[in-house]
C-alpha cells in the first residue's frame, strides 16, 4: 500500500481508543457487539458499507444480485478510507459506524486486538497464495478478506532506453550515461533514481541483502534484523548512490519525491523505483513511460519489496456480522474481482482474476503481479508503527554523513526495539 496518512492514523487510534475506554466505564469491552444501538430488525435487513470515491460505482453496480439472494439492502456510503478507520472506535460504540469497509492490510492486526473488527473466515481460500494469507492474519486469527495487491516497480523512458534494465549492474551503467548528467552539480548524474531517505523504498533494498523487521515471518518484535550485516552491506550501497552519483536533492526527505518526478518529466531519468499510484500522473504529463520489476541486486537476490494492499472487513460493532460475512465471500469471487480490475486497474488478490488482469497485456499491472512475488508481507502487528519512527531518518543519517551506515543501522534498531518496550511491554 501506499504509505500516506499512518501517522495520522495512529494518533487517532490512540486518542479514540481512549475515548472509548472512558466511556465504557462500567467495564465492557469494545468487542462486544451489543454495545452498538439499535437492534430492531429493519435495522438489521439493512447492511452499510463506506468506501473511497473510486470504489463507489463499482460497489453500486454489483451489489443488486446479493441484495436480492439475501433479502437485505445495501447502503454506500462514500469516505476516505482512513478517516474510516480513524473514527471506528468512536463511531463503533455510538452505532454510526458502517459494517463494512476497506482496510489496509497493515492496519487490521491492530484493529483486530483493539476489538474494532471482527474476526473473519476466507471464503474463497483457494484464491489466496499464503502471502496473501498472511497480510490479513494475526495470531492465527483472520481480520479481511484481501481485495487489492500492491507492490514497487521500476519505470523507465521508452524514449531514451531501448529495453528496461534487468540488474542493478545495468543501472549503474545508467549511472555513468552523459546524457543524465545534473546540471549544476558536476559529477552527478540522474540515470537511477530511488527514494531510498523513504524507508518504505529502502526496505526492499534491506530485505533483499538479509535484513529484516520482526523475525522471518514479521511477527516477532523482539528480534530486530535491521542493524545485521546485510542491512549494513544495503545500507552502505545506498549511501554510495547518495556521495558519489545522485545530487543533493535526493537528501531531502521532503521533497525527494518532486525532485524524481520533474527530473523524469524533463527527460533526465532513465529509470526510478516507483508505486503503482504514480502512473496516471506520469500518464497525464504526456510522458512515454514502460514498466517493469525491479532488477536484480548485486548480489544476486531479488529486491524484496513490502508487499501491501487492502482487504473489506467488518466492523465488530455490526449487528450483521453473518450477511456482512456473506459479502466479503461475495465481492471477493473471482466474477467480482475481475469486474473490480476492469473498473478500477487496481490488481485484484483474487488468483484467478490475476491472472485475467494479466491477459489484458497491461504492463503495469503484470509488473505489479510478478514484482509481489518477490514481496514481503508488511507486518502487521501494532509494533510497526515504531518501526516507521525509528527508521525514518537511517538513510538519511548515512547519505548525509551524520553517522556511518553501521552507527545510523544500529541506532535506528535501538531506537526501535527501546520503543517498543516502554510501549508495548506489560
Amino acid at each position: 500500500m501506499k504509505k500516506t496518512g499512518w501517522k495520522k492514523y495512529l494518533l487517532g487510534l490512540v486518542s479514540a481508543s481512549a475515548l472509548v475506554l472512558a466511556a465504557c466505564g462500567s467495564g465492557e469491552e469494545a468487542t462486544d457487539s451489543s454495545s452498538t444501538s439499535g437492534g430492531d430488525e429493519a435495522e438489521s435487513s439493512t447492511l452499510q458499507i463506506s468506501v473511497d470515491q473510486g470504489y463507489v460505482d463499482y460497489v453500486e453496480e454489483i451489489k443488486g444480485a446479493f441484495e436480492e439472494e439475501h433479502g437485505v439492502k445495501i447502503e454506500v456510503t462514500e469516505r476516505d478510507m482512513f478517516e474510516q478507520l480513524e473514527a471506528l472506535p468512536l463511531d463503533g460504540p455510538s452505532g454510526n459506524a458502517p459494517d463494512i469497509m476497506m482496510s489496509a492490510y497493515d492496519r487490521m492486526g491492530s484493529l483486530g486486538q483493539q476489538g474494532h473488527i471482527a474476526e473473519v473466515t476466507l471464503g474463497n481460500d483457494a484464491q489466496y497464495n499464503e502471502t496473501d494469507k498472511a497480510q490479513v492474519t494475526l495470531d492465527g486469527k483472520i481480520y479481511g478478506a484481501p481485495a487489492v495487491i500492491e507492490t514497487l516497480v521500476l519505470y523507465y523512458n521508452t524514449d531514451l532506453l531501448e529495453e528496461a534494465p534487468t540488474t542493478f549492474a545495468d543501472l549503474e551503467e545508467l549511472a555513468k550515461d552523459e546524457r543524465f548528467a545534473f546540471d549544476g552539480e558536476e559529477g552527478k548524474n540522474t540515470g537511477f533514481l530511488a527514494k531510498w531517505t523513504d524507508f518504505y523504498f529502502t526496505y526492499g533494498l534491506v530485505s533483499g541483502y538479509g535484513g529484516y523487521i520482526f523475525g522471518e515471518d514479521g511477527t516477532d518484535p523482539t528480534d530486530i534484523g535491521l542493524n545485521n550485516e546485510g542491512a549494513v552491506e544495503a545500507i552502505e550501497y545506498a549511501t554510495d548512490w547518495f556521495k558519489n552519483t545522485w545530487p543533493q536533492g535526493m537528501q531531502d526527505v521532503t521533497s525527494s519525491d518532486a525532485f524524481i518526478t520533474d527530473q523524469y518529466l524533463n527527460g533526465k531519468v532513465g529509470a526510478f523505483i516507483g508505486g503503482p499510484w504514480q502512473a496516471a500522473s506520469l500518464k497525464d504529463a504526456g510522458v512515454n513511460y514502460g514498466v517493469t520489476t525491479i532488477p536484480t541486486l548485486n548480489n544476486g537476490e531479488a529486491y524484496e519489496a513490502f508487499g501491501g494492499g487492502k482487504g473489506w472487513v467488518v466492523s465488530n460493532y455490526s449487528e450483521n456480522k453473518d450477511v456482512a460475512q456473506e459479502w466479503l465471500d461475495y465481492v471477493t469471487n473471482t466474477e467480482n474481482q475481475n469486474k473490480f480490475y476492469d473498473d478500477t486497474n487496481e490488481v485484484p488478490a483474487n488468483q484467478d482474476s490475476r491472472v485475467y488482469a494479466t491477459e489484458q497485456d497491461d504492463e503495469l499491472t503484470t509488473a505489479v503481479i510478478n514484482q509481489y512475488k518477490d514481496a514481503q508481507p508488511m507486518p502487521n502487528i501494532p509494533e510497526m508503527a515504531e518501526v516507521w519512527t525509528g527508521a525514518e531518518n537511517m538513510l538519511f543519517d548515512a547519505a548525509s554523513g551524520n553517522k556511518t551506515p553501521k552507527e545510523s543501522a544500529d541506532d535506528s534498531a535501538k531506537l526501535i526495539k527501546e520503543s517498543i518496550e516502554q510501549k508495548y511491554t506489560n
